[in-house]
């Protein structure tokens, strides 16, 4: 369950949504798609350049989110048809929402499958996805995800199980882009270092809260939360090489686990007595920088 969450994505602005499997990430994101299952409920306030999307009908809502707001999701090869070519899948949304012509939407296609680093895109239009490697399904993704010049586009992991210089390449590319087209990029990931080389600002999740937002190169340096301190010790260092990694305790709590007080205390190294009854509230450290945590509220004189 995700549960008071709030953040706002400048144009232009690569923001970055990190957390463990299970924090809640990915549901955030198809919560503001609106591709939750029929038994979610979404409540609050999802505004698109002041368009409420919660209260459009469905059918305004669907045009509006595939002319607008792109999704490139975790497994390109299953969000992939398996049966058509990839240059028919991008093409088939041009068509459909462009109203462009069959001959037109295949130019656009491998202008697009050019744009994203594919070569030999005239032959690969024509190409199946089990034909392309990991590294250009996710490239064709991205293709597909630009077709519309989206004011927003909505990666969900797109470097999972890729190797390291895939990784930076596709990285390279979404920074690029970006700037090439002044779009917004909401990156889900659990990779710090992708947040790193991309995004201007965070959020860190934790069993579906917010723990804490701010710019990256803040968040980084100065970090307030103890969830953030772990994750952030957990990794390889450049500065400090062979230095020994600090696990953290435990495991994430299940999405229907009831917990009180604040989610994170059973595997806090900073736990106080109140962290067991009550949940912090949001506190702002600074104009862009806010963390949910009792330390950071000076309340060690509760207790």
């Amino acid at each position: 369950m995700v549960k008071g969450v709030s953040f706002d994505v400048a144009r232009g602005e690569a923001f970055a949504i990190v957390g463990e499997s299970g924090s809640g990430k990915s549901t955030t994101a198809l919560a503001l798609m609106g591709l939750l299952g029929k038994n979610a409920e979404v409540r609050g306030s999802v505004s698109l350049s002041g368009t409420e999307l919660l209260t459009l009908s469905p059918l305004a809502r669907r045009k509006l989110l595939g002319d607008r707001i792109a999704l490139i999701s975790q497994d390109a090869l299953s969000s992939l048809n398996p049966s058509t070519t990839v240059g028919f899948q991008i093409a088939e949304t041009l068509m459909v929402h462009k109203g462009m012509s069959r001959k037109a939407a295949y130019a656009r296609t491998v202008e697009l499958l050019n744009e994203v680093g594919i070569p030999a895109a005239s032959e690969r239009v024509e190409h199946y996805p089990h034909q392309f490697s990991g590294g250009m399904r996710q490239r064709a993704l991205i293709a597909m995800g630009l077709a519309l010049e989206p004011d927003l586009l909505i990666a969900d992991e797109p470097t999972t199980a890729l190797d390291a210089t895939i990784k930076a390449q596709i990285l390279e590319l979404f920074a690029t882009l970006r700037k090439r087209h002044g779009m917004s990029v909401l990156l889900i990931t659990h990779d710090m270092g992708a947040v790193a080389r991309l995004a201007d600002r965070m959020l860190i999740m934790y069993a579906g809260r917010a723990a804490e937002i701010g710019d990256v190169e803040e968040v980084f340096t100065t970090p307030a939360h103890p969830y953030t301190k772990a994750l952030l010790s957990s990794i390889p260092s450049l500065r400090a090489p062979g230095a020994r990694l600090e696990a953290i305790p435990g495991t994430p709590p299940m999405p229907d686990e009831k917990i009180s007080g604040c989610p994170f205390h059973p595997r806090c190294n900073s736990v106080m007595p109140i962290c067991n009854r009550e949940l912090p509230e949001q506190t702002a450290l600074t104009d862009r920088h806010l963390t949910t945590c009792f330390i950071s509220q000076g309340n060690l004189a509760h207790d």
